[in-house]
């Protein structure tokens, strides 16, 4: 007879692997640990995890992470660049723009992007706020920092027709040769990225 976890135990794995990035081995070692933990520490961790689902809203400007009632500390920073509008997928993109500090303008957070497969349309997307905040900004510049997927490229050739009218630069993200990376790490697609974006020295 095959034993396997109690069906409660089951049941917080399941739940566990359905977070990104947690595979079924990972959600068990969380499991053991969660499990192994003072009866204080777990009731903490709910609370935490209770309060910020109820105090943490996107801002209905920029659709980052703010606590409600909260201004956003993003979009009302005088020091930022104003007309200087970058396009992420999600919330968590800018901070990874944010903490490489080479970037000084606005954000403008999709909520994902672009995948007829998965059924997400425009319509599932910020794409009608980008462009009244495009308008309303006198935005001179849109960034698009997308993947370089089949569905990045496609959510930046969409954002790029639907901005076209407007007038303003449209710009995407260099892509190619990683930072301190050797021709024998790197596959075709980003080789071919590489040479098509090359920049004069």
């Amino acid at each position: 007879m095959r034993i396997d976890y109690p069906p409660a135990i089951q049941r917080l794995v399941g739940q566990l692997k359905a977070l990104p990035g947690l595979g079924p081995r990972s959600a068990e070692r969380l499991m053991i640990w969660l499990l192994q933990m003072r009866d204080e520490r777990i009731s903490a961790l709910a609370q935490v995890l209770n309060d910020a689902k109820e105090r943490i809203v996107p801002c209905p400007e920029c659709g980052f992470f703010i606590e409600s009632g909260s201004a956003c500390l993003l979009c009302h920073d005088p020091r930022r660049q104003q007309r200087l509008l970058c396009v992420v997928e999600q919330a968590a993109d800018v901070l990874r723009l944010e903490r490489s500090g080479a970037f000084q303008g606005l954000y403008h957070v999709l909520g994902g992007r672009l995948s007829p497969l998965d059924n997400v349309t425009p319509e599932d997307l910020r794409m009608e706020s980008l462009v009244e905040r495009v308008r309303d900004l006198q935005t001179e510049e849109v960034i698009i920092a997308l993947g370089s997927d089949v569905e990045g490229e496609a959510t930046a050739s969409y954002i790029a027709d639907l901005l076209r009218p407007a007038g303003i630069s449209i710009t995407r993200l260099a892509q190619g040769m990683p930072a301190g990376g050797g021709l024998d790490h790197v596959d075709e697609l980003t080789l071919y990225q590489a040479l098509h974006g090359r920049r004069q020295l």
